[in-house]
């Protein structure tokens, strides 16, 4: 199938006040790229791509809420009259990673030495002035939803799911093609997962895949807290795997050191 992209949205985005959508199975139909049964994707305007970027974050798929803001802001942008570069590079990063995740994120791509690989004094500036570093995507472009509830990349599975697999090789394939040189710092394992899946179909490299970084979710504020060594082993709740953080820890080392990292 021919791939979704703004050119084919655009009098959609300028007629859709998102306002007034009140919850995913309120989106309008013509945004929808793709569907079986309960599983639907709809078009994000989230095209834009950093081909500059040397590190690429990796979540799952926008949620309601990113898609509401990023159709917002494309519409806003579309009625000032910005040219479509601008109009996506602005959607894509309206509130990317803002609250408590960022502060977190920061604090573990500086641990794992990302700063010193991309030759910076803090992952912090890639919000700011090394912005032309950072590259912020999803393995699923488009917004998915399972019965008008976000997507969590459990149920179903994103790497047995014809729909996924196809939005995956359609949308993050192409985005991958650019950025051969990059590292990919997937959101969590199932993202982790999917990445493998894409890397062992030649979309990337494995070895540029960093797996093992903690969400920086606050929901995961003790799994961060021990994998940034501030909190003892002893003291872990049983939620948390300590052996597999440490084991994810070495094995990052290990992966940052074959990219030329030397501590």
């Amino acid at each position: 199938m021919a791939t979704a992209c703004i050119t084919n949205f655009i009098d959609l985005i300028l007629g859709t006040d998102v306002d007034t959508i009140a919850d995913p199975l309120q989106i309008p139909a013509a945004f929808e790229v793709a569907r079986t049964n309960l599983l639907s994707a709809h078009y994000t305007p989230f095209d834009y791509v950093n081909a500059q970027a040397r590190v690429v974050v990796v979540g799952i798929t926008p949620g309601f809420a990113q898609w509401k803001n990023a159709v917002r802001e494309a519409r806003r942008q579309l009625m000032a009259g910005a040219p479509l570069a601008e109009v996506l590079r602005a959607a894509k990063y309206t509130g990317a990673f803002s609250g408590a995740i960022r502060p977190n994120l920061v604090a573990l791509l500086d641990h794992v030495g990302l700063q010193r690989w991309l030759g910076i004094a803090s992952c912090a500036t890639l919000w700011h002035a090394d912005a032309r570093l950072m590259h912020v995507t999803a393995v699923l472009r488009h917004a998915v939803f399972v019965d008008g509830k976000n997507y969590n990349g459990a149920n179903p599975n994103m790497i047995a799911t014809p729909l996924l697999q196809g939005q995956m090789l359609d949308y993050f394939a192409h985005e991958a093609a650019l950025l051969p040189d990059a590292v990919y710092v997937p959101l969590g394992p199932k993202v982790g997962q999917a990445l493998s899946w894409l890397a062992a179909r030649g979309v990337l490299d494995e070895a540029r895949i960093l797996h093992g970084i903690p969400h920086p979710s606050g929901a995961n504020a003790e799994r961060i807290a021990y994998f940034l060594g501030r909190k003892e082993k002893a003291a872990l709740s049983s939620r948390t795997n300590g052996d597999q953080i440490d084991r994810d820890r070495l094995g990052l080392a290990a992966k940052m050191a074959a990219l030329g990292l030397h501590r």
